[in-house]
């Protein structure tokens, strides 16, 4: 069900995409060892919903520290990569599952330096 209240920020693709993703990490973690409980799992889990998290905190301020929070989103994509491959070699995952959470990640990369160039563009 969808809310009577909607924020601006809720728009924004990118912020939908990250959003999916931090869903797609949570389920993906659960058949990790009850042992990575409080390591990679919950490292992989806070990195993946950082980047959505991260979007929505930076929206309503001025464009430095949204483009400010664009780059900490872009950093937890890069450390979601090295979790990614850490399940990947633990053989927590798949190939497939790691070239998926790649394929994911490249593409929120792409879409986030993308929202902060079209933010820089402006201010000049």
């Amino acid at each position: 069900m969808k809310s009577n209240y909607h924020f601006k920020f809720e728009g924004l693709q990118v912020y939908q995409k990250a959003m999916d993703f931090g869903e797609i990490i949570n389920t993906l973690v659960m058949k990790f060892p009850n042992h990575e409980l409080y390591a990679l799992s919950s490292q992989f889990r806070r990195a993946a919903d950082s980047i959505a998290l991260n979007i929505s905190e930076g929206y309503p301020g001025s464009d430095a520290q949204f483009i400010k929070h664009i780059n900490y989103s872009i950093y937890s994509c890069n450390e979601c990569v090295s979790c990614s491959t850490k399940a990947k070699r633990r053989n927590y995952i798949s190939q497939k599952e790691d070239e998926e959470n790649r394929m994911y990640l490249s593409e929120l990369t792409k879409m986030l330096s993308s929202l902060r160039k079209k933010i820089q563009e402006r201010n000049h």
